[in-house]
């Protein structure tokens, strides 16, 4: 495919770029086959480049003479050009679309990147290594914990690395065996060992308990190895009791008291990704409103709802640390799939309890 042949328009004169809080700027737009192009030709001034992959939506604005298309990026930034001529604007609107859509990997920016000659600072391919990062972790474990490679080759779950970190009396069979039982094959793995006291965080996804009440020996033992003698753990569970009964009728649920007697189960609900993203929306939207009021301001983020899930799960968060570094209790942290939810407030809980994780590298 040649990207000439998606773009309709590739140059147009006298096109204004509006961004909030700053001035217009005129120029001539250019559309090639990885950016948008604004330039006004003068030296040394600004100019825009926009990867085209970079946008996420756009939205079409018509009146006698003009059109106007309104980008919205993915880094929540919020554009408007002003384009002459409606017939430019659309052919214009469209070559945006159909770029920024390519489903064929192959064409997207980084195989046509040609850098020129630079020096190689650091190996990024080497900056984070799970191992070493775990057996740093767990260095401080008395022995333990221990690095397994049951998912080499992600056969076993393809969401977590080929490296984990789990209690030294647990076999790779066992984890087989709980990883059967948990959604998407994410079995309890470490996340966090607090060497003040021993105790850990660990994620997974929820068990597949189902309405008929299934029943996992290996996953107890895999959860009851990490917890330390005479002690007990909580189970944080990132979803309320109505939508753990939903996921119960469609197979899923979470670990029943009566067989997982050494764990609590505490529920703090943090919305999924979808009430996230809308309520993301609603905010960059109140911020990119320059006109709007002070009152109208704070109304508007008022129904975003965004710092109150930013309280949800900053509370998830703060609880799950304090479990572990006042009561000295284990942790087992884990919503409907273990993926978003949980690994926020995982990884939150880390940055809260170890003042690693507060640098640029940890």
């Amino acid at each position: 495919m040649e990207f000439v042949e998606l773009i309709k328009t590739p140059k147009v004169d006298g096109v204004i770029l509006h961004r909030p809080f700053q001035s217009p700027l005129d120029g001539t737009l250019c559309i090639t086959g990885h950016h948008l192009i604004l330039s006004t030709r003068v030296e040394h001034h600004e100019e825009l480049w926009l990867l085209h992959r970079n946008i996420d939506c756009i939205e079409r604005r018509f009146d006698a003479n003009r059109g106007a298309i309104v980008i919205k990026c993915k880094n929540l930034q919020i554009l408007r050009l002003d384009i002459p001529g409606q017939e430019e604007a659309l052919n214009i609107a469209d070559s945006i679309e159909t770029l920024s859509t390519l489903e064929d990997i192959s064409l997207w920016y980084p195989f046509y990147f040609r850098p020129r000659q630079f020096d190689i600072l650091e190996d990024g391919w080497q900056a984070f290594n799970v191992e070493s990062e775990l057996t740093r972790l767990i260095s401080h474990a008395d022995h333990s914990w221990r690095i397994s490679h049951v998912n080499k080759d992600f056969t076993v779950c393809p969401t977590y690395p080929e490296t984990v970190a789990v209690p030294k009396s647990v076999t790779d069979e066992l984890l087989l065996a709980s990883a059967s039982f948990r959604d998407g094959g994410r079995f309890p793995v470490l996340s966090y060992y607090h060497g003040d006291n021993g105790a850990v965080i660990m994620r997974s996804s929820q068990p597949l308990v189902g309405t008929t009440g299934r029943r996992c020996k290996e996953d107890e033992r895999v959860l009851n190895a990490s917890l330390r003698p005479g002690k007990k753990g909580y189970i944080i569970d990132t979803r309320s009791p109505n939508l753990i009964q939903m996921a119960k009728n469609r197979g899923g649920g979470c670990e029943p008291e009566v067989n997982y007697s050494q764990w609590k189960r505490v529920h703090r609900p943090v919305e999924r990704h979808t009430a996230l993203q809308e309520s993301l929306c609603k905010l960059v939207d109140a911020c990119n409103d320059s006109r709007a009021s002070m009152d109208k301001w704070l109304s508007r983020l008022e129904s975003s709802n965004w710092l109150g899930h930013v309280k949800d799960i900053l509370t998830c968060a703060c609880l799950t640390a304090q479990c572990v570094d006042k009561e000295g209790a284990s942790v087992l942290v884990h919503g409907g799939e273990g993926i978003d939810s949980t690994l926020q407030v995982t990884a939150l809980s880390q940055v809260i309890l170890d003042p690693d994780c507060r640098t640029v590298r940890g």
